[in-house]
């Protein structure tokens, strides 16, 4: 296990230092303007629209003390191209891990539990490892994909969302699309 983390974290930084800004498969002008921002929806809207319009979910999982998760808000997520890149091919959704409201997600009504001082949605999603912040990704089909824990930058987070969104990783593990990262982008540019 520590060895495949290590193995995870290297093949990331190395990725890092010759990956590209996201473009491949970048949204249409009309979904990206200078003032692009996440369109952030809740669970539940994210679902219903799921059943009209098919997306996979981006679940920013999040506590209102956390500083990371803020500072993620401020530097990851006001970037424009990553905001366009979730806007045009996620549904973006803000789930506080400690948030007191029910939550009907898939015919079942999760509840916060004082005992866990989280939302049981939350302690679903993330397998109980609650770290903030995490990032989930669900399937169109409400079906977890991954979990990726701690803060993201831009550069981090712009293979992260090719990865899921363009089913890369349906195709290959991460460390081999991180080892391809600059060709995909490349010919998603051509």
């Amino acid at each position: 296990m520590y060895k495949t983390l290590v193995t995870f974290v290297l093949v990331i930084f190395l990725g890092l230092l010759t990956a590209p800004k996201v473009t491949a498969t970048q949204p249409d002008a009309n979904t990206a303007s200078a003032n692009t921002a996440v369109k952030w929806f809740t669970i539940e809207e994210a679902e219903k629209l799921t059943a009209k319009e098919p997306r996979k979910f981006f679940i920013d999982v999040y506590t209102d003390w956390c500083g990371w998760c803020k500072r993620m808000d401020a530097n990851t997520f006001q970037v424009e191209d990553v905001a366009a890149y979730l806007n045009a091919y996620f549904y973006p959704v803000k789930l506080d891990a400690e948030g007191k409201a029910p939550i009907t997600l898939g015919g079942h009504t999760y509840k916060f539990k004082p005992e866990y001082r989280s939302h049981e949605l939350a302690v679903s999603i993330l397998n109980g490892q609650m770290s903030y912040p995490t990032i989930a990704y669900m399937d169109e089909k409400l079906q977890l994909i991954t979990v990726v824990p701690g803060y993201r930058t831009p550069e981090e987070l712009r293979p992260l969302l090719v990865f899921i969104a363009q089913d890369y990783y349906k195709k290959m593990n991460w460390e081999t699309f991180m080892q391809e990262w600059p060709k995909i982008m490349q010919a998603e540019n051509n």
